[in-house]
């Protein structure tokens, strides 16, 4: 066992030193290898150094670098150095922080850390949490409470009866809704189809103008970070129109929360403290591994009843238990992660990469523009939406970037436009990793025949 730990360490280093000068999309000779793991489940038993050097010789360069410095991709974060040790540390501890008994130091991992992203996230200290798998089971364990505690108002125990024969709820979303948060919904038996939409503005905000009338037990969504430009709903002006009908406020603010660790950024999460719940990631950005994601809700009392568990041979203790908190009775330690970014950070380390982030889309932005293309979004965060022109085009370049391997970023459509989409989130990006990318995008844009100026001609 220790000598192949010792060489998993050695993989995993050499991995994380090479990553930073291959190709940030895996070749498609290392694709073609994957073939070799397609075999027929072993008659016996193989030797685990020989498991270990095939995962790692067939799969390591068929892998993304999404712990690069230039993955711009699906707003994913790298992996701090801290928070990968820590997790290395806590799979060999190989804990289940479902009860206190249990596993006292995976779930006092958890408390610290919700008393600490409580504070830098500003949102109310009285919040329960959940550490999760990601935004969309964040969005689900938090809309489970808002979806119980809005029919209890109306005298329904959705715990007892569940949905047969209950009161009809309202739930508001704006029309860029992220589509995690539309699965949440579906998942919880409150439709994709039915819920209201409200249009947004040329940022994906929603228009405060357009908010419905509402009544009865209804569940109003807001974004704190469109998925594609970065903008945030205004929760200073929606969330008491939603309070004043009565409806419970949810933020998916999948990476769009964390512009309150910074006070330059701060302004951005003006208003959205008074909501009632609230979903984010700590994989994209506090950089820790997947899967991370964390729910808050206001009324722990709420949160509590829609997911606990009990059993005889479950114990409970006087202490927090965090099986009361999420849908999983087994899950890993992830508070041990998240406890060692925040730790490994501070206060000001956080906000520090934060804020370089948001310097280097900015630095995009600037870089594109100055060669003579569109950016179509008002860069307020860490995302840059550009437009090289028709869908055709942008799907050559995108697919021209894959292949040069500098960087990696996305194709979207957005707003009636075809872009490609570039999100910042490693702790690893400096200028230079911008300045090295924006030479092989503005490169490859005119060998696929991008003309500057081209992106306002053409729709998605």
């Amino acid at each position: 066992m220790e000598n192949l730990l010792r060489q998993a360490a050695e993989r995993a280093t050499r991995y994380l030193n090479g990553v930073q000068t291959r190709n940030v999309a895996p070749t498609p000779e290392a694709l073609d290898r994957l073939r070799l793991f397609r075999e027929p489940m072993p008659d016996g038993p193989a030797d685990p150094e020989d498991v270990l050097e095939m995962l790692d010789t067939i799969g390591s360069p068929a892998t993304t670098g999404m712990a690069g410095a230039r993955f711009f991709g699906f707003v994913i974060g790298g992996t701090l150095p801290a928070a990968l040790a820590a997790n290395w540390l806590a799979t060999a501890w190989d804990q289940n922080p479902g009860l206190h008994l249990a596993s006292p130091v995976a779930t006092e991992l958890e408390e610290i850390s919700l008393a600490w992203l409580l504070d830098v996230l500003q949102l109310p200290a009285e919040c329960a949490g959940s550490f999760v798998t990601g935004a969309t089971v964040a969005n689900f364990t938090a809309l489970a409470a808002a979806r119980n505690a809005v029919l209890r108002d109306v005298g329904w125990n959705v715990e007892a009866k569940g949905l047969f024969g209950a009161p009809e709820i309202t739930v508001v979303i704006g029309a860029e809704g992220h589509p995690s948060m539309v699965k949440a919904l579906g998942m919880l038996g409150l439709g994709r189809e039915r819920l209201v939409r409200v249009p947004v503005d040329e940022q994906g905000r929603m228009r405060t103008d357009a908010f419905p009338s509402i009544q009865g037990p209804a569940i109003v969504c807001l974004q704190a970070g469109n998925v594609n430009s970065g903008a945030f709903d205004a929760a200073r002006e929606i969330i008491p129109l939603a309070k004043k009908a009565g409806a419970w406020v949810h933020i998916d603010g999948a990476f769009g929360l964390w512009a309150a660790v910074s006070s330059r950024l701060r302004h951005l999460v003006d208003g959205f403290a008074d909501a009632d719940s609230w979903a984010t990631d700590a994989h994209k950005w506090l950089n820790v591994p997947y899967d991370s994601g964390l729910a808050f809700v206001r009324d722990g009392d709420a949160l509590r009843a829609a997911m606990s568990i009990s059993a005889a041979y479950l114990p409970q203790g006087e202490h927090r238990e965090p099986s009361n908190f999420v849908p999983e009775l087994s899950r890993r330690a992830r508070g041990v992660d998240v406890w060692a970014a925040l730790k490994s950070l501070g206060r000001s380390g956080l906000a520090s990469m934060i804020e370089r982030n948001c310097d280097a889309a900015t630095q995009f932005s600037a870089g594109l523009q100055a060669a003579g293309y569109e950016v179509l979004n008002d860069v307020v965060l860490n995302q840059v939406v550009v437009s090289f022109g028709s869908t055709e085009l942008n799907q050559r370049i995108m697919q021209g970037i894959l292949a040069d391997g500098t960087c990696w970023c996305g194709v979207t459509h957005w707003q009636g436009r075809s872009a490609i989409r570039i999100s910042v989130s490693s702790w690893r990006t400096t200028p230079d990793d911008v300045e090295r990318s924006l030479e092989a995008i503005i490169r490859i844009a005119t060998e696929k025949g991008a003309t500057p100026g081209s992106g306002t001609k053409y729709p998605a």
